[in-house]
């Protein structure tokens, strides 16, 4: 029959949370002779970003917790890189499975691929082609040294085969995002966060602001108030602050002016039942995130990213996104579309099913009889 093999999840900030919880249930359903442990790397490690992600999900405690912390990317990258290694070299786990492109993603991989341990990268694939940032970085070594690389979409192909990666690693299974999403829409209907801060659906938008270039610098910052002052003139504008751009906007001495625009409501922020469910329930949204342009598309609630690039770009072709960058001309006609979006003639991108996890436990169940 075989010995028990065992694969070690390895997640690390809240990005992660979110995708792991569908695929931990796919687990337990289709591979019960796989002992799967959850490994914590602690890079976000405060109760607000981690813990309540646990709770809401249902996901168990992590097996091991390694306590990484904040810190520059290079000191964090390092820290759990000598962790991982030492976990793996004392529990020698038969595959590392990754997911998405924080610094504990490369981490993990990095560690595992130097062990000669399969390494299984879900969310492969994805580029924005833009190397100054962080997550672009991570993405790339992740998907040039994993074994198994599950994709998104089409174009996360194209982009691997393009950088001379083997085909036969490659499979496009959707994005494990959406699982999460759909398998707790129900829990979202239930929120009552629109009664708590008395609003009603398609009379608000949500902006969500936190990656360095649009919020470190006053300039940047300056832009960000003219756009959020335009989306105010269509509506109320909900702004669940991260505690980076709070602290931005205190530092560089802008809390008045932000406080002067009538209809902005800046909140704290929210758990991810409340938060989808104000952004299912908005006229459109904003935000300089990734993960929130794949979930406002599976809504089918139009997204404006303020940023020059996407690396999800089945949500501009085939999804409710539009790029408009942190330029006022480009963010109002970006305006115009949202606020005149058909949602009689918008259909969810296929990919977007919510069967991600079903579709690479599929190939996984295959890859652990190869390692019997």
């Amino acid at each position: 029959m075989g010995r028990k093999h065992t694969i070690y999840i390895v997640v690390g900030a809240r990005p992660n949370f979110v995708k792991v919880a569908p695929l931990l249930s796919k687990f337990a359903d289709s591979l019960p002779r796989v002992s799967v442990k959850l490994v914590h790397t602690g890079q976000h490690y405060d109760l607000e970003m981690s813990q309540v992600f646990f709770d809401q999900f249902g996901i168990p405690e992590p097996d091991y917790h390694l306590g990484i912390g904040s810190g520059t990317h290079g000191y964090q990258t390092g820290r759990a890189l000598e962790a991982l290694e030492k976990l793996f070299l004392d529990k020698k786990p038969d595959m590392i499975i990754v997911l998405g492109d924080v610094n504990s993603t490369l981490a993990a991989a990095l560690a595992a691929v130097k062990l000669h341990i399969p390494v299984a990268h879900i969310e492969a694939g994805l580029r924005s082609f833009n190397l100054r940032m962080p997550e672009e970085v991570n993405r790339i070594l992740t998907d040039h040294i994993s074994d198994l690389l599950f994709v998104t979409e089409n174009a996360g192909i194209k982009n691997l085969m393009k950088e001379g990666i083997k085909q036969d690693k490659m499979y496009l299974v959707g994005n494990i995002m959406i699982d999460t999403l759909a398998g707790i829409m129900s829990h979202v209907e239930t929120s009552s966060i629109l009664q708590e801060l008395d609003l009603d659906t398609g009379n608000y938008s949500v902006i969500t602001l936190h990656r360095p270039g649009n919020v470190d610098v006053r300039e940047q910052l300056l832009v960000a108030l003219d756009i959020i002052r335009e989306a105010s003139s269509v509506g109320k504008v909900i702004f669940p602050a991260h505690p980076r751009t709070l602290e931005s906007i205190s530092r560089l001495d802008m809390k008045r002016a932000f406080d002067s625009v009538s209809d902005l409501h800046i909140i704290e922020p929210r758990g991810y039942v409340d938060f989808m469910k104000l952004i299912s329930r908005a006229r459109f949204v904003m935000t300089d995130s990734g993960g929130i342009q794949t979930e406002a598309s599976y809504l089918g609630v139009p997204c404006i990213t303020l940023r020059d690039e996407t690396e999800h770009l089945i949500t501009l072709s085939k999804g409710t996104n539009i790029l408009a960058g942190m330029d006022m001309l480009r963010f109002q006609k970006a305006l115009c579309f949202a606020t005149s979006f058909n949602h009689s003639d918008y259909s969810v991108p296929e990919l977007l099913d919510g069967k991600a996890s079903v579709r690479i436990v599929t190939v996984l169940q295959e890859f652990m009889k190869i390692l019997q």
